[in-house]
């Protein structure tokens, strides 16, 4: 444990906040790794200033389960910290810091045991163990892409995949995917004496929200899945800005909206539903007033849901013997698990620490939930058959 605690220290000190360069904390990990004469390889952002790192303990030539987790945190401006968030803090059996829960508490596991891994992969014929830490995450998990495709050209890919996000050691299965849109509205300009002579970016911005909003409470109505929370798929509006002035009819507004839909469900669909909708029933009578309005969506962010079938089983198998309570359940949060799914690469929730700590002031990880992970490690390793 004391062990886990330096690194998860050291870790913590890297501002890793999402956009910015990881390659600190990169270095860090690829020398760790190399003290024990384990080589790992990066796939490197487009502008050079982060990286994916990727490693394997034991035979490359066999399948293996495969541990991953992201690099990046989430920023800290504007929360009331009562100690500085990249100082690892310890109080009351918790470690404070940022990322202690979300998620370096589940890498600092994973590096401490590198020495038993190694241990453990000796025969040629034991299941290898992959390393793989991501970047960005927290803003779409754009890192992981990079890497996966990388890893989509070797011969031999992870049979099975753990991605560390806090469950409090509890496997999770399932997740939504989510999309997120902005929706930019171009009017006409005009003085608010006239309004008929300019085209309102505002009031069709409103229009549009609308259409949303009557979309998202028929969902509410439908089936739905038990295992969610909330069981539909849901979209909000979450930003919305436009106009200069009161007297003047705005010529521009957009908004950002998300879908967070169930897997296997028609509800990402609904940009398009939007923009047919629009082009139907707005454009028209806009571009009667100048032809050059538009309504026009572009897509920010897009991962898919990760899915509970039949792929997962052996999986699901391996990590309920591996833990003293293995009921599966789904998570309302989104991760790169079903990036990992898409890849062909059977993928599963489970880390240390709880989400509701994830994102806010003082994030804590308790003692007591990285000594679950280290535990439930082992028993992966130790009683692996991927």
């Amino acid at each position: 444990m004391q062990t886990v605690v330096d690194i998860l220290s050291k870790l913590v000190s890297f501002n890793t906040i999402s956009l910015q360069s990881n390659l600190a904390m990169i270095d860090y990990i690829d020398t760790y790794l190399a003290d024990y004469g384990i080589a790992a390889r990066r796939v490197y952002s487009e502008d050079g200033l982060r990286a994916n790192l990727y490693a394997t303990i034991g035979n490359p030539q066999r399948g293996g389960i495969c541990f991953s987790g992201h690099s990046d945190v989430v920023p800290v401006e504007g929360q009331p910290w009562s100690q500085d968030p990249f100082v690892l803090t310890a109080r009351d059996g918790r470690l404070y810091g940022r990322g202690s829960a979300d998620m370096k508490g589940y890498l600092a596991c994973v590096l401490a045991l590198v020495p038993e891994f190694i241990e453990a992969t000796r025969h040629p014929d034991a299941t290898p163990v992959h390393i793989a830490v991501s970047y960005d995450e927290e803003i779409g998990c754009v890192g992981v892409r990079g890497l996966l495709d990388e890893l989509s050209r070797d011969a031999v890919r992870p049979s099975g995949c753990i991605v560390g996000e806090p469950t409090l050691m509890k496997v999770a299965t399932a997740h939504k995917g989510k999309s997120a849109w902005r929706c930019a509205v171009h009017g006409q300009a005009a003085h608010s004496s006239q309004p008929d002579l300019g085209v309102n970016a505002i009031e069709i911005a409103a229009e549009l929200v609308t259409f949303l909003r009557q979309q998202g409470k028929g969902w509410q109505q439908e089936t739905g899945d038990a295992r969610y929370d909330p069981p539909w798929s849901t979209v909000q509006v979450g930003t919305i800005k436009g106009g200069t002035a009161v007297n003047v009819v705005p010529d521009h507004c957009e908004f950002d909206f998300e879908i967070r839909a169930l897997p296997g469900s028609p509800h990402q669909q609904l940009p398009q539903s939007l923009q047919q909708w629009a082009s139907q029933e707005l454009l028209p009578d806009m571009r009667r007033v100048s032809p050059d309005t538009d309504i026009h969506l572009s897509q920010q962010v897009a991962y898919p849901g990760l899915q509970d079938d039949e792929s997962m089983d052996a999986l699901k198998q391996q990590c309920a013997s591996a833990l003293p309570q293995h009921d599966f359940e789904s998570v309302a949060f989104g991760t790169e698990a079903g990036l990992f799914q898409q890849a062909g690469i059977p993928t599963v929730i489970c880390g240390p620490g709880s989400i509701t700590q994830a994102h806010k002031a003082d994030e804590y990880i308790e003692l007591s939930q990285l000594e679950l992970c280290l535990t439930f490690l082992r028993k992966m390793v130790s009683g692996g058959s991927l």
